[in-house]
């Protein structure tokens, strides 16, 4: 027996407690969660299984298998670092899967009981008696006619022989035969004559998997019939079952003409009675073989096909059976199931999938954390801009959460319930980024997906589309994205015909762009429609008093991300947060205090100085200062890069007499790339020269 360890108990983990509680093959030793009010917690606790807020406390209790369902990628990391060797590690996503396929499984069990109801409700409701046995020979279901035929109690039935029940019953040797037995009499221990039906049920693969019998007490007709020897009353008798059944039927004779349907079957199809009795067995099918035409030729019955019948095209499964009296093929009995509704169902629920999945903008404004003026400033023009039409340009350095506006903004729009589409445009080459934002026509290149392909801006109609980082656009590039700007509509690569849209574009970039205008690598009109509405984004620097409630709220995420309990930060580690001037803004604070979590004891609660990274950025150019030896000056690795950077690129650029283009191609970057690392570090030909 494997003894399994479950950490998280959210709804992923609560499924897997479900599940692995239900096999003999599964211990669970302990259900985590550092939330105590976690579902799972409640359910393992009623099912007298441990549980904890840290799975640290039993991870070397001979656990064979760790299933990580909190979804955190650092608590996976840390659970491998920290198992036995022979330990396996399942990851989180696993569980969010295994919770959808249980949640699907549940609703698909939740209808097949329906269904199974439906029918036991049907069966019990028919005159017939029926009675099945498995392939034990032990009765499995039994009608209430048949209770009422046998004089028998279905309690004292189900469970027992059907030869306890019924002595004289043939069922068991169909499971052997596997030959249907037709129409036969029987006297029952009660003194009742029934006419009998035996049929054996044949599974996939041709496997018994049990056998039933349909029977009807016919002792007063019997006594009728040897009175006046007339057995129109019996025929009339068996026809009125068939209508009376809420089982689609339909009955042909040996040549596949119909005989006879009853109004569940004209229901289904939607053909009427005269439409069917006396035409050909194939007059109902819209797309399959008639199984009635199969059944009379192969004199073996048929299971579960699947067809569509009459004029609306109605899914059904279809079951057939032959009619053999004294060994003579009479003609077929087919029962129809509706499955239309069911995939109606499916169908409903794979389009509201679909929308949950379009909706992809997550934060809203109160996601965004401050309450300084510039902020205030920020939030009140973001909230205006959301309630109009109009184009947004989101303004601020790297790291101030520009992002953040612009899932806001779209989330408090009239276009919420439509897609938002995030474009990062200097992540794309530029030699993709045309198809990528407008599409392309069949064949338009080589390579190109038969059939052309839908751009991101057609992806966002009716939506929005955030266009990240938009300076980073070629000239070419800036041309056409003015022209959906004006005219409101895309011209596919390749195509000739353009395509109308209605998309909302908020744009935003870290670059000076009035100072890419001046130096003609940004089109001055494209400027001006992108300006209509700019929102400046205060770095955090410009807003330090923002800084106890940002930290107070990343401390609260990353607890949940790393499964931390940190409370607060010391007044004296705190002091340090707030002299240094953050040039990464909220990005970079995000990445101390959760560095700063990394470092600390798991016991201890409260972050000190002693876990603050060093936050003094010696900058040795100023200073004059020598770098080249070994002596460490107190700076992060990517301070000392971007450092190295800078220096190198302004060498390179007076080296090349402030010629951007022999610069950019010398150190081996496009023109493009070295535009964006010159504007990064303030880096120009007149400052340069002074």
């Amino acid at each position: 027996m494997k003894r399994v360890l479950i950490v998280g108990a959210g709804k992923g983990g609560t499924a897997l407690l479900k599940l692995l509680n239900e096999t003999d093959r599964m211990k669970i030793v302990a259900v985590t969660d550092i939330n105590k009010d976690a579902v799972g917690l409640g359910l393992a606790e009623a099912i007298n299984i441990p549980t904890g807020a840290h799975w640290q406390e039993y991870i070397h209790k001979d656990i064979d298998i760790v299933i990580e369902a909190t979804g955190n990628d650092g608590v996976f990391e840390e659970i491998r670092a920290r198992r036995n060797q022979k330990t396996v590690v399942i990851p989180g996503s696993v569980a969010y899967i295994t919770s959808e396929l249980l949640e699907e499984k549940e609703a698909l069990v939740q209808e097949l009981k329906r269904q199974t109801e439906n029918q036991h409700l049907i069966l019990n409701s028919i005159h017939d008696g029926m009675i099945v046995i498995a392939p034990d020979a032990k009765v499995s279901f039994v009608n209430r006619s048949a209770e009422q035929i046998l004089g028998m109690d279905k309690k004292s039935i189900i469970g027992r022989s059907i030869q306890g029940v019924i002595p004289a019953s043939r069922l068991p040797q169909l499971l052997k035969s596997r030959e249907k037995e037709v129409n036969q009499k029987l006297i029952l221990e009660n003194g009742k004559k029934v006419i009998t039906t035996r049929i054996p049920m044949i599974g996939a693969g041709g496997k018994v998997i049990g056998a039933y019998a349909v029977f009807q007490d016919i002792t007063e007709v019997v006594d009728l019939a040897e009175e006046i020897t007339d057995l129109k009353e019996v025929k009339t008798m068996l026809e009125a079952i068939i209508q009376s059944s809420d089982e689609a039927i339909s009955v042909v004779d040996e040549n596949g003409s119909g005989l006879m349907v009853n109004p569940a079957y004209s229901r289904i199809t939607g053909l009427s009675e005269n439409e069917i009795v006396g035409k050909p067995a194939t007059v109902d099918i819209y797309e399959g073989e008639s199984m009635h035409m199969k059944v009379l030729k192969t004199r073996r019955p048929v299971r579960g096909v699947r067809m569509k019948v009459g004029p609306h095209k109605k899914d059904v499964l279809v079951n057939v059976a032959p009619v053999i009296v004294d060994g003579k093929l009479k003609g077929s009995v087919g029962v129809l199931h509706d499955v239309t509704e069911i995939q109606s169902l499916t169908s409903e629920l794979r389009r509201a999938r679909q929308i949950i999945r379009s909706l992809e903008a997550k934060y809203t404004f109160d996601d965004i954390i401050g309450n300084s003026s510039e902020m205030t400033l920020a939030l009140e023009q973001a909230k205006v801009g959301a309630r109009t039409p109009a184009t947004v340009l989101l303004r601020g350095e790297s790291g101030t959460g520009k992002e953040l506006f612009a899932h806001a903004i779209h989330n408090e729009s009239e276009r919420r319930h439509n897609k938002f589409i995030r474009v990062n445009c200097a992540s794309i080459a530029e030699s993709l980024l045309e198809s990528e934002l407008f599409g392309y026509e069949d064949g338009a290149f080589s390579g190109a997906k038969r059939g052309g392909k839908k751009g991101l801006f057609e992806e966002a109609n009716s939506g929005s589309i955030f266009l990240d980082e938009i300076g980073e656009l070629t000239l070419p590039m800036q041309a056409k994205l003015l022209r959906v700007l004006q005219e409101k509509e895309i011209l596919r690569v390749g195509g000739t015909k353009p395509v109308h849209i209605d998309v909302r574009v908020i744009a935003a970039t870290n670059m000076n762009l009035e100072k890419a205008i001046m130096n003609k690598s940004f089109r001055e009109d494209l400027y001006y429609r992108l300006n209509r509405l700019p929102i400046y984004i205060p770095p955090l620097r410009e807003r330090i008093e923002d800084l106890k409630l940002l930290a107070e709220h990343l401390i609260q995420k990353l607890n949940e991300d790393y499964g931390r309990h940190v409370t607060s930060i010391d007044k004296q580690a705190f002091q340090q947060l707030t002299a240094y001037h953050w040039p990464g803004n909220v990005r970079e604070l995000e990445n101390i205090i959760g560095r700063a979590m990394i470092y600390m004891d798991h016991l201890e609660d409260v972050i000190l100085p002693k876990h603050i990274p060093n936050l003094t950025k010696e900058t040795s150019t100023a200073s004059g200062a020598n770098t080249s030896g070994n002596q460490w000056l107190g700076e992060t690795l990517q301070q000392a890069v971007d450092e190295y950077e800078k220096r190198l690129l302004a060498d390179a650029f007076r080296a090349h007499d402030f010629n951007k283009t022999q610069t950019a191609k010398a150190l081996g970057i496009s023109i493009r790339n070295f535009y964006y690392k010159l504007d990064k570090y303030n880096l120009d030909k007149h400052s340069m020269q002074k």
